[in-house]
């Protein structure tokens, strides 16, 4: 009963991503084929959205729901950052969804997405297996 306040929380983000057609697979299209500014105005608030908000969390010391410091550690570059974008970014393109949105387009009722869904646990349990083989 005490995670009901995140369950509501990404009800409340579900319902905004599908009002503002980020799930939706021909806004998703338009921007990879640079038709429509509509997906880049929203990635690009959403940039400026976490970059304030990582600035206020750091200036003001900012602790989390239970009191605790919230400790933002910073993250060395390796290859593996553009290579996983690159993978990231094909699979968007193909599936029209990235995984953020896939329960929002699951729940208006696209039933591909339960395929992405899996497919996306899949890659996720794949890279965990050979996460300690991949080159850094």
């Amino acid at each position: 009963m005490k995670n009901i306040k995140y369950l509501a929380l990404g009800v409340l983000f579900g319902i905004i991503l599908t009002k503002s057609e980020v799930i939706s697979w021909f806004r998703i299209q338009e921007m990879f084929r640079f038709q429509a500014l509509h997906m880049y105005g929203v990635i690009g608030s959403a940039i400026v959205v976490g970059l304030v908000s990582i600035q206020l969390i750091k200036r003001n010391r900012l602790k989390t729901i239970n009191g605790e410091e919230i400790v933002l550690a910073d993250k060395k570059y390796t290859h593996g950052t553009w290579i996983g974008g690159i993978i990231f970014g094909l699979g968007w393109a193909l599936t029209g969804a990235c995984p953020g949105p896939l329960f929002a387009q699951l729940g208006s009722g696209v039933a591909a997405a339960a395929v992405m869904i899996l497919a996306a646990l899949a890659g996720t349990w794949t890279y965990s297996a050979l996460r300690e083989k991949l080159p850094m």
